[in-house]
């Protein structure tokens, strides 16, 4: 009965995708084939131009916000070297100036942040998980993930604040695919046999980049 209720008060109106999220979809167009999936720089592309990208765990955890975006556009800013500090990185690494935006660099910029520090693979498609959440979870928890959806205030839930990667982290991606699929406590309904098992995958994947 309650998940019937958790369906029927879903909202239709969809939130702004996370910043990582969408960092994402930019860094599997433009990053992936050199970079790899987990960045470390074992591209495709890379082995077969015989070319060594950073490793970009290094490079994020080494590199505050600005010095990011001029690595990635390349455009030379007053307080930073610019184009040498540039090709310090690698000689073979584009400059994307003139086809991202701002808001571009800064997603990308979450994503490069979540892929350094990132505890949990993603193990389904973001994409599709993005929509299942505003589906089925963002009712209780929120249409940004924040714990703040609407039911939360119609029947007293506290449910997980998916954006706190402090909670989210403390469950590896088995724990929360069973959590999801099985229940957990008086309020997280189960959703197994209305939600497959790739379902959950890509519902546990959305739900890591929004703790970004």
């Amino acid at each position: 009965m309650l998940a019937l209720c958790l369906m029927a008060f879903a909202a239709t109106v969809s939130a702004d995708p996370p910043a990582a999220f969408e960092g994402r979809k930019l860094y599997v167009s433009y990053c992936l084939l050199c970079h790899g999936s987990d960045g470390s720089g074992d591209g495709p592309l890379a082995k077969s131009m015989e070319i060594s990208p950073a490793d970009l765990a290094d490079t994020v955890h080494s590199s505050d916000d600005k010095l990011l975006a001029t690595i990635i556009t390349g455009r030379q800013e007053p307080t930073v070297a610019g184009r040498e500090r540039h090709k310090l990185l690698n000689a073979a690494m584009p400059e994307w100036k003139n086809v991202f935006d701002r808001v571009q660099v800064e997603a990308l910029i979450a994503y490069l942040r979540f892929l350094s520090r990132k505890n949990h693979g993603l193990m389904g498609d973001p994409e599709a998980g993005a929509r299942l959440y505003q589906k089925y979870c963002q009712v209780c928890h929120g249409e940004e993930g924040g714990g703040d959806g609407i039911m939360t205030s119609l029947i007293g839930v506290k449910p997980m604040d998916h954006t706190n990667p402090d909670q989210t982290d403390r469950l590896d991606n088995s724990e929360m695919i069973a959590s999801i699929l099985d229940g957990k406590g008086r309020f997280m309904p189960a959703w197994r046999g209305i939600l497959s098992e790739s379902d959950v995958e890509a519902l546990v994947s959305y739900i890591r980049l929004l703790a970004d």
